[in-house]
């Protein structure tokens, strides 16, 4: 089972939890698994872990690996049910919090800490993702980034970066050798407490890092873009992940006056107007 993980991944960056399945699997043979086996085995592996992170962590990537084997024809394909998710509301971070922690990491000389609340909160990038950013993924002229994402299935999306977001890259001491890492941090552990300590001394609620990515999403939804533009530009495969997990902030109950006030509404009426006097001439 374990070559089944290596198969379907890029071997020179393996994703941990990718290297728990496959030290948990070890030598079962792929055509023995079955759907029920890879539900316990989410359990096992992760006892204290909710359901969501049994589905993300456990399920969906092992379905993945033997689904791409049953592509090789190792074995025949996979359909395994998902444990029932309770999806509690996110707490996103606005623009004016993601300012005030960016003002205050620069005060304290943490540039690369301001660069990374706002760089999430611009691109809606993980954690994970942003940190293992080096600077040959940066391109500041063009203003894109490369990120790279690691589940279940290793991909990589450009995405736009806003004027403060270079402002803020660009303001990075650095040589940017383009095998550094951009942030200087090696994942969210080493993130978490200096973190906390901008949000006590800026006198703001103490978010996590994660919160700018709902920050990222809350804020494009409440702006009017569609939910399937918000999941590319986040980098959510599944745009239904982002109507399941966001539909709170669209909490305007009067955006359907929008279909009687738009200007193809406006010409259909004029034409209809203009039809049912021509009408009435003739008659």
């Amino acid at each position: 089972m374990s070559q089944a993980f290596i198969a379907y991944l890029d071997a020179d960056k393996p994703d941990r939890f990718i290297l728990r399945l496959a030290e948990h699997f070890k030598d079962t043979l792929v055509r023995s698994v079955t759907a029920e086996t890879i539900r316990q085995a989410a359990k096992k592996i992760y006892p204290d872990a909710s359901p969501a992170t049994w589905n993300r962590q456990v399920i969906k990537p092992t379905q993945a690996a033997i689904n791409h084997c049953a592509a090789l024809g190792w074995c025949t394909k996979i359909s395994v049910k998902r444990y029932p998710e309770d999806p509690k509301k996110k707490t996103p971070a606005s623009l004016e919090w993601v300012e005030a922690f960016a003002a205050q990491a620069k005060e304290d000389d943490l540039h690369h800490l301001a660069a990374l609340a706002l760089f999430m909160f611009g691109t809606g990038a993980r954690i994970g993702e942003a940190c293992q950013m080096t600077w040959a993924d940066v391109d500041l002229q063009a203003r894109t980034a490369i990120i790279r994402m690691g589940k279940p299935t290793p991909w990589s999306r450009t995405a736009h970066l806003p004027p403060p977001v270079v402002a803020a890259l660009a303001s990075i001491p650095s040589n940017r050798n383009p095998d550094d890492t951009v942030f200087g941090y090696a994942g969210r552990g080493s993130v978490k407490d200096p973190w906390g300590n901008v949000c006590a001394r800026a006198g703001i609620e103490h978010l996590t890092p994660h919160c700018c990515r709902h920050g990222f999403a809350t804020s494009m939804l409440r702006a009017g873009y569609d939910v399937k533009t918000v999941a590319e530009r986040g980098g959510w495969k599944d745009a239904a992940t982002v109507l399941r997990t966001y539909a709170h902030a669209i909490t305007d109950i009067s955006v359907t006056d929008a279909i009687f006030d738009t200007p193809a509404t406006q010409s259909a009426d004029v034409t209809h107007l203009t039809a049912g006097k021509e009408r009435r001439k003739r008659a």
